[in-house]
């Protein structure tokens, strides 16, 4: 049924807004309720004006109709539609997303069905124009994280459950497309579902296969594949489902217009009944076998089967029309865009070799909540979309400007992409690797470099320093090419060397992290300080201003004078109190005069796990020695932990932000609380702390006695709590590296701690 005009047409740009609403025992988690989406109309012109046509969209049952048909609220619905009119844009309709209905009902409820599609004949009433529905989102996800895991409501861990669920699901997708279509007879289905793969041992094979069938059961029982010999026809069987109910999906075939593919790096897993290799948490099995269930991309060789691979399995089954409805990735800004290139290349390919799929979809348009934890958990775990949630308004990163370029059929590049995506370097193997070579599955081999040979680098600066040392470390995980560069390979206050960098290594973005920081010293060593932190960085941004190159560089509360008693914002006056403020102070201003594209962020008081010359590192040297430990008690900052802080930075230079951004962890408090805090973290006595005047401490250099930062623009660090608590715990575990090395082990420590930062900073 490939229509030959839609198949000759260039890939389309979709977009699609996370709306699951699941339910934990009796409360029930909304995402379009958690990002504020509910409340911002907006949000569907931000989407237009990305060029993107059709959107995935909610007009979910639990919302729309809590309290049942007769009280049904169409106002927010009402007003989305017909914003969706105005603007021209395509809604592809949800109606239920991971969803097991209102109260009155539940994927147990025999009703279900029926139910689900009287609602979806209200909707069809209402909005007789709408095109293309998906009344169920995922049916076979839902009813394993429901009926066998035990996830979700009913929160059940057995088959037959899960099958219930499942034939409910897929029950109410039929009938609701058939109350539909007597309302609005051209209206198109598009079915949803998680395409992932399962590998295994060759002991765990016969698991591997079933687990392989079982991915299609969506697609199989309404297109009436499920008959008495399909793969699975005796599972249902066994497990108590009856012929009469599978012989009705074979009566009531329902073939998808279309076929939605939502893909995810994790959902691809691998069995292997070796228990010990894997923490307990991933221990199952299956009544025969005990064995780990784990991602696929942390264990095997090869790495994943991948979205072109997969592409190929599901037309190669059913010959439908295709889209890819879902991708998204909750991990760093450049990961986001590697992943979401290799899914439209993978697309594109397949289009080409062809396969009819008409579309990608870039999913989470706003960004989604906890799904690190699969929904069970309201811990505010937010992971970025198109759109950054993390500001007064939302934000577009990169991903904005990559959707709109390839919905205007554009080709988009960036720096980043030319380096493989996390799930193709070997540092993603957190487990003894399994090769798949010579297994059953079928998939070759594939081998990755780290990085391409024609990868455009990052320059940092400052390669002796705190700051440009933990950027070279991050940049190594984050997969970002870089050259960490000292002052005798680029001095930047000096423009022939700038210039010979630059010749060199041909970056695509400079990280200036160099400068002088010995605040009381500056006192009486004005001219270096000015040389250093104000002329360095002026002639940084007039060579990036030639070359068109991104500028990312650091500034310092220190520019403000204390006299206000609430933090900081970027639209502050500056009023330096020390040489070492006025020269900061200067920089930004000449900086931004010179280069308004340039990045300037203030930060505060940071701290960090890899070094030992900053304020926490001093405080639990002191109280491991059981020595009295003496700090301000009267200067307020906002402390900030480094891995938390070049993450950001890190972002924010991608997404191609400029001016002056705040980067702090949240809080502000005195450098004795800090202490304090610290010891108490630690495990210490926080009398050990003792606080004094600041002028009380020897100091040179006069400071404000408040210098707290926020963020009128975004906030985008977590609470300095929950910093302590991750450095903390990062210092105790570098120790017991070293406790345990040999001397002749020394050599390798470097990497060792790199290694174990990473992985407790890293968001993937």
């Amino acid at each position: 049924m490939i229509d030959r005009d839609t198949a000759a047409r260039s890939l389309e740009l979709w977009a699609g807004v996370e709306c699951t609403v699941n339910r934990v025992g009796d409360r029930y988690f909304d995402q379009v309720e958690r990002s504020a989406h509910g409340i911002r109309l907006k949000d569907i012109d931000r989407l237009a004006g990305l060029g993107v046509r059709t959107i995935r969209y909610p007009i979910l049952w639990e919302r729309t109709a809590p309290n049942g048909l007769s009280n049904i609220d169409w106002s927010w619905a009402d007003e989305r539609l017909n914003r969706f009119r105005q603007l021209e844009l395509i809604p592809i309709v949800g109606l239920l997303h991971h969803g097991s209905g209102p109260r009155y009902t539940s994927l147990e409820d025999p009703k279900f069905p029926e139910k689900l599609a009287a609602f979806a004949r209200a909707v069809a009433e209402r909005y007789p124009w709408i095109p293309i529905y998906t009344p169920v989102n995922e049916p076979l996800t839902t009813a394993r994280f429901s009926g066998l895991y035990g996830h979700w409501y009913p929160h059940a861990h057995d088959a037959l459950t899960f099958i219930r669920a499942l034939l409910l699901q897929c029950r109410g997708v039929v009938l609701s497309m058939r109350t539909i279509r007597e309302v609005n007879s051209d209206a198109k289905l598009l079915q949803t579902e998680d395409l992932g793969k399962t590998f295994s041992t060759p002991t765990l094979s016969y698991q591997a296969r079933f687990e392989n069938e079982r991915r299609w059961l969506t697609y199989d029982l309404l297109t009436g594949k499920v008959t008495p010999d399909h793969a699975l026809w005796d599972y249902f069987r066994w497990i108590g489902i009856n012929q009469a109910e599978l012989n009705w999906f074979t009566d009531n075939a329902c073939p998808p217009d279309m076929l939605g593919i939502n893909h995810y790096i994790t959902s691809e897993r691998f069995l292997d009944e070796r228990l010990s290799r894997y923490p307990k948490r991933c221990h199952g099995g299956n009544g025969k076998h005990a064995y780990a269930d784990v991602e696929a991309v942390r264990v095997c060789a090869e790495g994943i089967a991948g979205p072109q691979y997969l592409i190929g399995e599901i037309w190669q089954r059913y010959r439908l029309p295709l889209a890819v409805t879902e991708v998204h990735l909750g991990c760093t800004r450049e990961e986001q865009l590697r992943w979401f290139n290799t899914v439209w290349q993978a697309a594109k390919e397949s289009k080409r070799g062809g396969v009819d799929i008409r579309a990608v979809t870039a999913w989470a348009a706003f960004g989604a909540y906890d799904w690190n934890s699969v929904l069970t958990e309201d811990a505010g775990h937010y992971e970025s979309g198109i759109f950054d949630l993390r500001a007064p308004a939302p934000r577009p990163t990169v991903l904005a400007r990559m959707v709109q370029t390839l919905a205007a059929d554009g080709e988009f590049d960036h720096s980043t992409l030319d380096s493989p995506g996390w799930w193709e370097r070997f540092d993603r193997l957190c487990y003894p690797p399994f090769s798949r070579r010579n297994n059953q599955d079928g998939i070759g081999v594939r081998r990755t470099s780290i990085q391409k040979a024609s990868s455009r680098p990052l320059i940092i600066t400052g390669a002796n320093g705190t700051l440009g040392s933990a950027f070279a470390r991050i940049c190594e995980r984050r997969g970002l090419t870089y050259h960490l560069l000292n002052r005798q390979e680029l001095d930047i206050a000096d423009p022939r060397s700038i210039e010979e960098a630059l010749e060199t290594f041909e970056p695509w973005a400079v990280i200036n992290s160099a400068g002088y920081v010995r605040v009381d010293e500056a006192e009486n060593d004005q001219e270096t300080c000015l040389r250093e932190n104000a002329l360095g960085p002026e002639l940084l941004a007039e060579y990036c201003k030639t070359r068109d190159l991104s500028l990312l560089t650091f500034s310092s509360d220190l520019v403000f004078n204390g006299k206000t008693r609430r933090p900081y914002v970027e639209s502050d006056q500056v009023l330096p109190l020390n040489v070492y403020g006025a020269t900061k102070a200067r920089a930004e201003r000449s900086l931004l005069s010179i280069f308004p594209q340039g990045l300037v962020i203030r930060t505060s008081a940071f701290f960090g796990p890899w070094d030992q010359h900053n304020f926490a590192s001093n405080v639990l040297d002191a109280l491991s020695h059981g020595l009295m430990f003496e700090a301000a008690s009267d200067e307020q900052v906002s402390p900030t932990y480094i891995p938390d802080l070049v993450h950001a930075s890190l972002d924010l230079l991608i997404d191609g932000e400029c001016g002056v951004w705040h980067l702090t962890n949240e809080g502000a408090l005195t450098w004795a609380d800090f202490a304090r805090m610290l010891a108490q973290r630690a495990g210490y006595d926080p009398n050990q702390i003792r606080g004094l005047r600041g002028c009380l401490l020897g100091r040179s250099a006069r400071r404000p006695t408040y210098s707290a930062l926020t963020s009128e623009r975004g906030t985008f660090l977590p609470s300095l709590e929950n910093a302590i608590d991750r450095y903390v715990m990062e210092i105790a575990h570098l120790r017991c590296v070293d406790d345990a090395l040999k001397p002749s082990q020394i050599a390798g420590l470097s990497q060792l701690k790199q290694d174990a930062a990473a992985k407790t900073s890293s968001s993937y």
